[in-house]
């Protein structure tokens, strides 16, 4: 799985626009991956669910839904996102196709080496930075707790929490193999403008690697 730059949909934070522009806006400016994430069970759910995964296939891009794999099965997604307090991986791995992708989100080591040993496709150390996209969290985790995690584990580390285009350079430096991002994009007047700006430097970044 490729992915410079991941964009998780908030529509709180878009500014008036809807998930599925936020999607449609964020893959036109080169984002690999857009995860769906809804927090509120709202009803319309699997409606943009359903149109956004029609999008990344028209586009051949990645889309993955946060924390609901009904959701993510039933509108054909390539994968989810879960957290710690959502259904296991190797749960996840009895119901899905085989090479359906599963991120998990950890906080530490030992959870980003179980996450890997159950069967996950990528980690993301959330968060990162301090952020106030993502409520009850906690304290930014640091580039530090990035560097360790990316010597312990094979599978593709993304970089989530308080990530914007200042410090997009110093956690692919610190091993990131990607980043996620919200507001550094979805509150951005113009989105597929903020993402080329990221995309640019991951892979800037990476090429000096």
């Amino acid at each position: 799985m490729k992915c410079d730059i991941c964009v998780v949909t908030d529509d709180k934070l878009s500014n008036g626009l809807s998930h599925v522009e936020v999607a449609r806006l964020s893959y036109e400016g080169g984002a690999d991956i857009v995860q769906l994430r809804v927090k509120d069970n709202d009803p319309r759910f699997l409606d943009w669910a359903i149109k956004i995964s029609r999008i990344s296939r028209s586009l051949h891009k990645l889309f993955i839904v946060n924390d609901n794999v009904d959701i993510a099965l039933l509108s054909e997604a390539d994968g989810v996102h879960v957290g710690q307090s959502d259904m296991p991986v190797k749960h996840i791995r009895k119901l899905v196709p085989k090479d359906f992708i599963i991120g998990v989100s950890v906080g530490n080591i030992e959870e980003a080496v179980k996450a890997e040993k159950d069967g996950a496709s990528y980690v993301a150390l959330s968060p990162v930075f301090d952020t106030l996209s993502k409520s009850n969290i906690g304290p930014g985790k640091g580039i530090g707790m990035l560097a360790m995690i990316r010597k312990v584990i094979k599978i593709p580390l993304i970089a989530i929490g308080g990530i914007k285009r200042e410090n997009v350079a110093s956690v692919i430096g610190a091993g990131a193999d990607g980043v996620a991002v919200i507001s550094a994009v979805v509150s951005r007047k113009d989105i597929p403008a903020a993402v080329k700006d990221i995309r640019c430097i991951v892979r800037a970044t990476k090429g000096r690697l």
